[in-house]
């Protein structure tokens, strides 16, 4: 066995997906006796639909899902206008997807479940990683059927309250509000319009009230959030109809599909590894849902992960950490900074910036155009028998890709040259007839690109 995932959440099915693609051999194990029903995490980022797209699992999203809705506002029970979390941006040849996309969480685990289940990998319910040791050579796990299992690597995407992490004894830095819970789930509103959100408040407060948003794919179900005060001794329908009433929104509510408790918690493990055990998604930080990053920094942890597992080089294994420890940080302080502003009932506090789309994630250590440790951009080009093609398209896979500019490619897999029109071809080649790649990577004649088969610039020269 070359590695076990403990959890089987986005985080853990990514992971799983990657590695299987890779040839290794996995095993996902999830001590729930049920796969998860609700929506919880439905936000899903640009970077993450670019993922998606490499993994194979992006029609199915698309499909499934929806640009955020237009929100509805009313306040004492009057519409006054509509808003947007954020202005619908047109795609560009560097950023095929450049909107947030909606998709309940049930429903992305299922399209990964399926994807994962492609590789004859599936995932193990009711089997709980009860303990572990480990040594120079490998992992041996102990599991809740009674299985002794010995892997190479040990991965615990196990969630915030991780067995793994806990068995490292690695401290989960942060704080958790109990003085602020927030009633999160999804419910049935079936007179409301399901191509419309909608924020019901009272005119003299208009930040602080119930939203409800509407569930892709489901008719007539929205994830609605909404304040408990002291006084709310249940979560319930009952409480929430309640709320609604008190802002004389007219909306009758049938069916709670599913509903949990929210308090502000948000936490970072001092550690991303010990030895050959690694943490990832919330296992390794708990994000407020301010802003939709927490599902979203999971998936990416896998998808840095999952190449540098495969590799086994201890450098690149090293730089797990470096890099997504410091990029957990920099995204939970965008998740506080929203949540504050949501707190202190700012104008603003529904808005969402350029930094929640993840597209500036980057691992650089220098400054520059497009240097090591930048998101690689998309563009469109044309192949060598005058196709349209993409450069996402040469990413794709489970391999780095090389590009020379202007100069023929290295005799090497998946590389090639990227012509102007006129240039005359010589080996693998790609023709870039608009210039869309040259500017994207700020490229002249001579220069090259490893792409990582993360999506990130490895080297440029």
């Amino acid at each position: 066995m070359d590695v076990i995932i403990a959890g089987a959440g986005p985080t853990g099915l990514t992971l799983g997906i990657d590695l299987a693609r890779r040839g290794l051999a996995v095993r996902v194990v999830d001590q729930a006796d049920a796969h998860f029903d609700g929506s919880r995490g439905d936000g899903l980022q640009p970077r993450t639909l670019e993922v998606f797209e490499d993994l194979g699992v992006l029609e199915a999203v698309l499909q499934q899902g929806q640009v955020v809705a237009t929100v509805r506002v009313h306040l004492d029970g009057a519409h006054v206008g509509d808003r947007r979390t954020a202005a619908l941006l047109d795609p560009t040849p560097d950023v095929p997807y450049p909107n947030a996309w909606v998709l309940g969480q049930s429903q992305t685990e299922r399209i990964l479940r399926d994807r994962l289940a492609e590789f004859d990998v599936r995932v193990e319910l009711g089997t709980a990683l009860v303990d572990f040791t480990q040594d120079a050579d490998g992992v041996t796990a102990r599991l809740s059927n009674g299985e002794t299992v010995r892997a190479a690597y040990l991965v615990g995407a196990d969630g915030g309250r991780s067995t793994v992490r806990k068995a490292l004894g690695i401290p989960f830095l942060g704080t958790t509000d109990e003085s602020v819970r927030m009633l999160l789930g999804d419910v049935r509103a079936a007179a409301l319009d399901h191509d419309w959100g909608y924020w019901f408040a009272r005119a003299d407060a208009p930040w602080s009230g119930v939203g409800l948003s509407p569930l892709p794919s489901t008719p007539g179900l929205f994830q609605f959030n909404a304040p408990l005060s002291e006084d709310d001794d249940q979560a319930s329908l009952e409480t929430l109809q309640g709320k609604l009433d008190a802002f004389g929104a007219g909306v009758r509510l049938d069916r709670l599909a599913w509903s949990t408790v929210w308090r502000p918690n948000i936490r970072l493990a001092e550690r991303f590894r010990s030895g050959r055990v690694f943490l990832a998604g919330d296992a390794a930080h708990v994000h407020p849902p301010t802003g939709g990053q927490g599902l979203n920094t999971g998936v990416q942890d896998a998808y840095n992960l999952g190449w540098k597992l495969a590799d086994g080089s201890p450098d690149l294994l090293d730089s797990y950490q470096t890099e997504r420890r410091a990029t957990a940080e920099r995204v939970l302080a965008i998740s506080s900074r929203l949540l504050r502003k949501h707190r202190d009932g700012a104008e603003d506090a529904h808005e969402r910036g350029a930094d929640t789309r993840q597209l500036d994630v980057s691992y650089r250590t220098a400054e520059g155009s497009v240097v090591a440790g930048d998101r690689a951009p998309d563009a469109p080009v044309t192949d060598a028998d005058g196709r349209p093609v993409r450069l996402f398209d040469l990413y794709r896979g489970p391999h780095a890709t090389h590009l020379t500019f202007g100069v023929p490619a290295p005799d090497a897999p998946h590389a090639f040259a990227v012509l102007r029109p006129g240039q005359s071809p010589s080996g693998p080649h790609v023709v870039d007839t608009h210039g869309h790649a040259h500017r994207a990577y700020d490229a002249s004649a001579g220069s090259s690109v490893l792409v990582r088969p993360d999506g990130y610039v490895g080297r440029r020269n």
